[in-house]
C-alpha cells in the first residue's frame, strides 16, 4: 500500500523536468544536431557529456529555487534585484522568443511540406490547437499531453538504429575527443551546448513546479524528474547525430535544415527512417510552439507582478492570456508572410539568447545562495564550484559564439 502511495506521489510529482528538457529539442536544436551529424560525421558526440552535465547542473538548481520559494525565476529577480534590471531583461527575452518561436513554426510548416500538406492551412490549424490546448485546458492537461507528445521523441532513437550505425565509430567519437581547429567545427560545438542550454528553459522550469505547488519534503522526486529529462534530452540528441553522421555524411551530403536531412535519408536509410524523422520534426516544432511562448507569457508577467498560470482565465490572468496569444498569433502569421526574412530573424534570436544567458544563469547562481531566500537548500561548496565553473565556460562559449556569428563569412557558412 504505502509502494502504491509513494508511486502516486511519483507520478504527480513528475513533468516539469522532463517536458523542459525533451522540449529543448525544438526545431532549432533538430537542425543543429542533424547539421553536426551530416558536417562532421560521429566526432562531435563528445560535446554531449559536457553538455549533459551542465545542463543537470543549472537546472537542478532551478528547479530547487522552484520547489523552495515557490516562486518563479522573474519572480524572484524582480523582487532582489528591481524592476528596472528585469524590465529590460524581458524586453530581450521576448525579442528572443518571439524569434525562437517563428522558428519552430517554421518546423512545423517544413514537415508538413514533406507529407504534401500546405503550410497555409496547416500553420493557422496548429497555432488555433496549441491555443486551444493552452487557454481552455488546466496545467494538469496541458502538462499530460505535454508528456505523451515528448514520448514521441523515441522516434530518433528508432531512426537511429535503422541508419545501421558503425557502433564502434559511435563510441569513439562519444569518449575520445577529436577537436578540429576549423570554424564551422567550433561554431557547431558552442551551437550544440547553446542549444541545449538557453534562458527561456529556465524560467518556464521554475514557472512550472511553482505553479504545480512541489513541496520541499517532494523535492527529490523533482531533482530527479529534471535529471532524467536532462539526460533523455542529450540520449535523443545522440542518436540525432548519429542518423544523419551513418547516413548523410559518408556521401558527403551537407543540409542547412533539418527537413533537409529527413528527406534524403529516404534513399539512405529507408523511407519508414525519412518519415520516423520528419514526424519527430514535427511534433518537436509544435511542442516548441507551445512552450516557448508560455515561458514569455510567464516570465513577462511574473516581472511585472501580473497574474499568471495555466489554470487561470482570460478574465483571471488576461495579461498572461493575451500574451500567449499574441506570440502565437504573430509568429503563425510570420512564416506564412512571402519573402519575409526568417533567417535573419532566427539569428537575431540566437545573439539576444546568447547575450541573455549568462545573465540569467549569474542571477540564478546568486540568489540560490542566498540564505534568506533559500534557508538550509542554498548551494554546497561543491556545488558552487561546479555551477560557477558551468557558468565560466558557457559565457566564454557564449561569447565566443556571438563573435563567430557576427564575424565576416557567417553568412557563407548559413548558405
Amino acid at each position: 500500500m504505502r509502494r502504491w502511495r509513494n508511486f502516486l506521489v511519483l507520478l504527480s510529482i513528475i513533468g516539469p523536468g522532463i517536458i523542459t528538457a525533451s522540449i529543448d529539442n525544438d526545431a532549432g536544436g533538430i537542425t543543429t544536431y542533424s547539421v553536426a551529424g551530416a558536417r562532421y560525421g560521429y566526432t562531435l558526440l563528445w560535446t554531449l557529456i559536457p553538455t549533459t552535465i551542465a545542463l543537470i547542473v543549472i537546472q537542478e538548481m532551478v528547479a530547487r529555487m522552484g520547489v523552495v520559494t515557490g516562486k518563479g525565476l522573474s519572480d524572484l529577480i524582480r523582487e532582489n534585484y528591481g524592476v528596472k534590471t528585469t524590465f529590460f531583461m524581458m524586453i530581450i527575452l521576448l525579442v528572443a522568443n518571439f524569434g525562437t518561436t517563428i522558428a519552430n513554426f517554421a518546423g512545423w510548416a517544413a514537415s508538413m511540406e514533406i507529407f504534401g500538406l500546405s503550410k497555409y492551412i496547416m500553420v493557422p490549424f496548429g497555432a488555433f490547437l496549441i491555443w486551444l490546448l493552452v487557454t481552455k485546458g488546466s496545467y494538469r492537461i496541458v502538462e499530460v499531453a505535454l508528456l505523451i507528445a515528448s514520448m514521441l521523441y523515441v522516434g530518433y532513437v528508432i531512426s537511429g538504429f535503422m541508419s545501421a550505425p558503425k557502433w564502434g565509430e559511435v563510441l569513439e567519437g562519444t569518449f575520445v575527443p577529436k577537436i578540429k581547429f576549423e570554424s564551422e567545427y567550433i561554431m557547431l560545438t558552442i551551437a550544440i551546448i547553446g542549444t541545449t542550454i538557453t534562458p527561456w528553459m529556465q524560467f518556464y522550469l521554475q514557472s512550472s513546479i511553482a505553479e504545480k505547488g512541489i513541496k520541499k519534503e517532494n523535492y527529490k522526486i523533482s531533482k530527479l524528474d529534471v535529471i532524467i529529462g536532462c539526460i533523455l534530452t542529450d540520449v535523443i540528441s545522440f542518436f540525432i547525430i548519429v542518423t544523419c553522421a551513418t547516413t548523410l555524411y559518408p556521401h558527403g551530403i551537407r543540409i542547412n535544415e533539418a527537413k533537409e536531412a529527413a528527406i534524403s535519408l529516404a534513399p539512405l536509410a529507408g523511407q519508414y527512417a525519412s518519415i520516423l524523422f520528419a514526424v519527430c520534426l514535427a511534433n518537436a516544432s509544435i511542442l516548441g510552439a507551445i512552450v516557448v511562448p508560455l515561458a514569455t507569457a510567464y516570465y513577462i508577467c511574473e516581472a511585472l507582478g501580473w497574474e499568471a498560470g495555466v489554470n487561470k482565465s482570460f478574465k483571471d490572468a488576461p495579461q498572461f492570456m493575451w500574451i500567449y496569444t499574441a506570440l502565437i498569433t504573430i509568429s503563425a502569421l510570420a512564416v506564412l508572410i512571402p519573402g519575409a526574412p526568417l533567417i535573419l530573424i532566427m539569428i537575431l534570436s540566437s545573439l539576444l539568447n546568447g547575450m541573455l544567458l549568462p545573465f540569467v544563469l549569474v542571477f540564478a547562481i546568486l540568489l540560490i545562495n542566498n540564505k534568506k531566500i533559500m534557508g538550509d537548500f542554498v548551494n554546497s561548496k561543491g556545488h558552487n564550484y561546479v555551477s560557477w565553473a558551468t557558468v565560466v565556460i558557457l559565457i566564454v562559449l557564449t561569447a565566443a559564439l556571438l563573435v563567430m556569428m557576427i564575424a565576416p563569412g557567417v553568412n557563407k557558412f548559413i548558405s
